[in-house]
């Protein structure tokens, strides 16, 4: 199979504007993420909306691609880019523009997923350590996912799932195997154009979280178990951080 990554970069960000031409020791932030995911995929093109965004990705020698403003996701700008990139790809992997730590190997286990010929898309989930902090899992800002026996996901939630009965919350992480989502996606080419012509769904705008529109219309989303973390940057306290751990 030919895998496309797709990296959406916008420069219009309500907390962090500008965020990936942010330098990183030397390298605008979305160059780091670019270098990563290079040597592991048959093709990567950044989709962006600003010609200074394009102007950055063009000097360092990777490929870009100009998008419409008015997406409302990154799925969405992925698909776009994808018509308007050469060459017959099988699955687009759309990754996050503001990761630049991701790791190569996340890529290949996501690949992985590819294999078995019924999946449609595919993500990553990764295990809550049993002794982090109970508060750590009880935050919205961080999707939880359940998976079938066939490490399908059945459902995404702010909230903690699932609730488990009889027990004090603060003894969950001993008792079940809860999963964090790491919000990467690939994707089968033909899916993308048609996932991104669905209307949003009830439970997606409940949560706010794009992936249950698909799970909702019936999509299969095969997921990668991960024991990495990614370490994505929001706000310029998280680039000092992440200067600080380059």
């Amino acid at each position: 199979m030919k895998f496309l990554g797709i990296i959406p970069a916008r420069y219009a960000s309500t907390r962090f504007p500008g965020k990936p031409l942010a330098d990183i020791a030397g390298k605008p932030m979305i160059q780091r993420v670019y270098e990563q995911v290079a040597g592991v995929l048959d093709e990567v093109c950044v989709a962006t909306d600003d010609d200074r965004i394009f102007q950055a990705v063009c000097n360092f020698g990777g490929k870009a691609v100009m998008t419409s403003s008015a997406h409302r996701s990154g799925t969405d700008r992925c698909y776009e880019a994808l018509t308007k990139t050469k060459g017959n790809f099988d699955v687009v992997v759309n990754i996050q523009g503001d990761e630049p730590f991701i790791k190569p190997t996340q890529i290949e286990l996501l690949k992985t997923c590819f294999e078995d010929e019924r999946t449609q898309i595919a993500t990553l989930v990764k295990p809550f350590p049993e002794d982090v902090h109970f508060d750590v899992l009880f935050n919205p800002n961080t999707p939880k996912v359940i998976l079938n026996r066939n490490r399908e996901a059945i459902y995404f939630s702010r909230s903690v799932i699932p609730y488990i009965r009889g027990e004090h919350h603060t003894e969950w992480l001993k008792l079940f195997t809860f999963y964090k989502h790491i919000g990467i996606y690939a994707c089968k080419s033909d899916v993308l154009g048609e996932i991104t012509a669905l209307p949003q769904s009830p439970l997606e705008l409940a949560e706010s979280l794009e992936q249950l529109r698909w799970i909702e219309n019936g999509y299969t989303i095969k997921a990668g178990i991960t024991d990495e973390e990614t370490m994505g940057i929001d706000t310029p306290e998280d680039l000092e951080k992440a200067i600080k751990l380059l």
